[in-house]
């Protein structure tokens, strides 16, 4: 099988490929590079003993898709391409929905005219916005995302809920991916964010080595134990694992389907402090910040759909995130540059 991944320079994507490679799939990776490094899919390369085929580009690009299309015959894609910053995309709206929105249709429209069907979706548990109850099921209500960035992942969902009912050939999984942490075992490839990171676990890393000062803990007056907002952090690699796992459920069915990738556990932001003080040996200093607009106090997955109809579950736990993360910020304290 020969996967297309957007966005495969990315974060997530980088580490899927991984997956994907050492699974003996062959890999075609489509990225502009605005948010990622090219050095990335070396490392992958050299973890896995082999390369994947690399495609510098935008995914709004209809000529480019057309070319990519025509000259890698793949049997499916995953698609991780977007921006992903909620701050950001408060700022900038309109940027999160050229990128996010137009980017999927124009995807979609490419694979549906080169006769590929098989799509794999990394969305987000942002879909879900402020639930009553937790953890949150697929069968929880959505369309209450509280930010740019959650209505545009709902908005790329609702187009692909649409597709199968025009054409029955379409096979879609729904990845609604909680928050990604931690990095490869190797330390080669992590996360490698812009400028300030969004992300809790490499601003944690990045103040743990003294490339910041300190973190900016945003809200200690939550409803939740310690007072700072609560999420399900998992790790990439089981992340990329589930993406792998919902590739081969499309084999054997037809339709959109959704499934949540996380945990199932709740970890505060002062929680993941403490663990990453406990695996990397060094203080984090860290400030109560106002509340940021849009951030929700508590949000964790109820993944027994995953392990039911995928055989999937995440394996890796806290410790292994922290770990990892600190290893990648060791041997790459700037990133890949």
């Amino acid at each position: 099988m020969r996967v297309l991944l957007t966005g495969g320079a990315g974060y997530i994507g980088s580490h899927t490929a991984l997956a994907l490679l050492q699974a003996g799939r062959e890999v075609v990776v489509l990225d502009n590079l605005c948010n990622s490094s090219a050095e990335s899919l070396a490392r992958v390369a050299r973890i896995a003993g082999r390369a994947p085929v690399f495609v510098e580009g935008d995914v709004r690009d209809r000529d480019v898709l057309g070319s990519l299309f025509a000259e890698h015959l793949v049997d499916a894609v995953l698609h991780f391409a977007g921006l992903k910053s909620v701050g950001e995309s408060l700022a900038q709206p309109l940027r999160y929905h050229d990128n996010n929105v137009q980017g999927s249709q124009v995807l979609l429209e490419a694979m549906a005219q080169a006769s590929v069907f098989n799509f794999v979706f990394s969305s987000s548990a942002t879909v879900y916005g402020e639930q009553a109850q937790m953890p949150v099921s697929e069968a929880c209500s959505v369309g209450h995302a509280p930010n740019p960035y959650g209505r545009s992942k709902l908005m790329v969902e609702d187009m692909l809920r649409e597709l199968p009912a025009s054409d029955p050939r379409w096979r879609i999984a729904i990845l609604r991916s909680f928050n990604p942490a931690g990095a490869h075992e190797s330390g080669l490839i992590g996360e490698d964010p812009n400028g300030i990171p969004s992300n809790l676990l490499p601003y944690v890393a990045q103040v743990a080595i003294g490339k910041l000062p300190e973190l900016a803990v945003f809200g200690g007056d939550y409803p939740t134990t310690d007072g700072t907002s609560v999420r399900d952090y998992i790790h990439v690699l089981d992340l990329a694992e589930g993406h792998l796992r919902a590739l081969d459920a499309l084999q054997t069915r037809t339709g959109t389907h959704v499934w949540n990738l996380g945990t199932g556990r709740g970890c505060s932001v002062l929680d993941m402090v403490r663990a990453f003080e406990a695996a990397s040996g060094r203080t984090v200093p860290y400030r109560i910040a106002p509340r940021r607009f849009g951030d929700m106090a508590t949000c964790y997955a109820d993944p027994t759909k995953a392990e039911r109809e995928l055989g999937w579950r995440a394996r890796r736990g806290l410790p292994d995130m922290t770990r990892d993360a600190w290893r990648w910020q060791q041997m790459n304290p700037n990133g890949y540059r």
